[in-house]
């Protein structure tokens, strides 16, 4: 049996893994996209099966006001003393001098929960990872931020105790225990013992195409005293640009029963227009940050090698002890909306899906228009991630407007900034209208004007369709769900990458999703109605 890479396809960064008895877990970020964290788990390290969200409510994450890319950052996922330990980061914060964030810690007996009120930490810095001492002590590990603009803001890779009996931790005993290398950017830390030694693994160079892994080891947790691994660096695609996976760094390490080790790390698998080069743009990266898992060898030194070189490897040997996992082939799905709870591949922006937003159940989920898409606060959305660089999503909608400020159909979204959508709105002259328009930049593109469908008067739901295949995209629409018409735009999937909203905008973290949407900035609450959604992956 064989891993195949990216094993969480589609928008799932950050990976923490661990494994309790036979059973691997993997959380990912999740940054303004709500519930937090995404967790998945297997018995194999190959076949996965996404689980309830930990952070659920609004006492455990409320990101509303949030900036696109802040909100989770590289939650920790641990286990020790008969519980699961999460530790997260909301971050509020994401360009200029200041990372303003707070990391706060939940517990719970099963991994489907129910977890524990949050404990605030502290905001030192992002990336918190819990690392629990064979003496039985525990310590928060993370990355330290510095504003002052003459120094360089990754300050290194501090250690702070963490009291059990106070739930706090104890600020006098904080060092920094790893300044990492000349590359910079040191972030992502985790601690592991083995044979004598602490292991710090931490990520470099930004979560980039320049992204590395890095390890190093020490004899004890005081300051300054991890030494880095010597030759070359654990793991990195800076110099295999030919791989189909890339930017592979930031992850964790984990043990199978049978003694084998493995590292699940972000990676991404960026494309290039037929005009570009390969290698400068190196590509783009419509499904944001995946999960690989590379295997990890042990040399004579005791310092963790990559198996197959520090590019790691597409096609990865699965463990000898691995128990054959259940879980789907892809992710197409098809939602009737039949259950009064959205199931777990639903996402909203910063708050949970409650009534203000709409309802669900009974073959309908109803929405009420809210705020435009360019909105970070209440935005009436749901969706769910590309998995995959050519699949079909559909829906059905019923919508009655009376103004041009109202519009409810299907859009593929990025942030704020960067979407596109496929629309009823209202227009003075013709009634009611199908518009495509697309946000590029904050730059918004009405791209039928005059010249929007009118939909008949006896037509009372119209069918939306977006063909995405790779590089580019287009929207269809019908008034009878058999007979469709393709609108003729064909959109540019780069705008809805990691890489290009990058070179505008210091968040570019998560992915392109798909999904419906209601706007009413006009503040009436006009409810559209979507009859079913369809995502088939080709």
């Amino acid at each position: 049996m064989k891993i195949n890479n990216p094993v969480l396809p589609g928008f799932n960064a950050d990976p923490s893994i661990i494994r309790v008895d036979d059973t691997y877990y993997i959380a990912n970020s999740t940054f303004e996209w709500f519930p937090g964290v995404r967790l998945h788990e297997s018995k194999d390290l190959v076949h996965w099966n996404l689980l309830p969200s930990p952070l659920s409510t609004t006492e455990l994450l409320n990101m509303k006001g949030n900036p696109a890319s802040g909100g989770i950052w590289a939650p920790d996922l641990s286990y020790s003393d008969g519980q699961f330990w999460l530790v997260y980061t909301d971050v509020k914060v994401t360009e200029g001098a200041f990372k303003d964030m707070t990391n706060y810690l939940t517990t719970a007996k099963d991994i489907n929960g129910p977890w524990s009120s949050p404990i605030r930490l502290n905001g030192v810095g992002f990336d918190a990872s819990l690392f629990h001492d064979e003496d039985g002590r525990k310590y928060l590990v993370q990355q330290t931020w510095d504003h002052r603009e003459y120094k360089h803001p990754f300050n290194g890779i501090t250690l702070t105790e963490y009291d059990v009996s106070t739930k706090k931790l104890k600020p006098e005993t904080a060092r920094t225990i790893y300044y990492g290398t000349k590359v910079k950017l040191v972030e992502g830390p985790h601690i592991y013992q083995k044979d004598g030694y602490y292991y710090l693994f931490a990520a470099q160079g930004g979560t980039v195409f320049t992204h590395q892994e890095v390890v190093a080891r020490s004899t004890s947790l005081d300051a300054d005293s991890f030494a880095t691994e010597p030759g070359e660096v654990f793991l990195t695609n800076f110099d295999t640009p030919d791989l189909e996976i890339q930017k592979q760094g930031h992850g964790a390490l984990v043990s199978t029963p049978g003694g084998e080790w493995y590292y699940a790390s972000l990676s991404s698998r960026p494309w290039n227009h037929d005009n570009e080069s390969a290698y400068d743009p190196r590509g783009w990266s419509t499904l944001g940050r995946e999960t690989s898992i590379q295997k990890v060898e042990w040399d004579d030194e005791g310092w963790p090698r990559i198996v197959g070189g520090h590019g790691g490897q597409v096609e990865v040997d699965a463990p000898k002890d691995a128990i054959i996992t259940d879980a789907p082939l892809d992710h197409s799905r098809h939602d009737d909306f039949d259950d009064d709870v959205l199931d777990n591949d639903w996402n909203t922006l910063r708050v949970p899906f409650n009534a203000e937003m709409g309802s669900t159940g009974s073959g309908n989920l109803r929405l009420v228009g809210k705020n435009s898409l360019a909105s970070t606060f209440d935005v009436s959305l749901v969706a769910s991630r590309w998995q995959a660089f050519n699949f079909d999503a559909e829906t059905k909608v019923k919508f009655n407007p009376f103004s041009y400020q109202q519009m409810a159909g299907l859009t593929n979204f990025y942030n704020d900034k960067h979407w596109s959508w496929i629309f009823v709105t209202f227009d003075e002259n013709k009634g009611r209208v199908i518009e495509v328009a697309e946000n590029n930049r904050g730059n918004y593109t009405s791209y039928l004007k005059e010249d929007a469908i009118s939909i008949p008067a006896n037509i009372e739901a119209v069918y939306f369709r977006t063909k995405v295949r790779k590089q580019t995209y287009t929207y269809e629409y019908s008034f009878d769900g058999k007979e469709w018409k393709e609108v003729p735009v064909k959109l540019d999937a780069a705008v809805l990458s990691d890489d290009y909203v990058l070179q505008t905008y210091g968040g570019f973290f998560t992915g392109a999703f798909v999904g419906l949407a209601a706007v009413d900035y006009a503040g009436y609450d006009e409810p559209a109605e979507f009859d079913y959604f369809d995502y088939k992956e080709l």
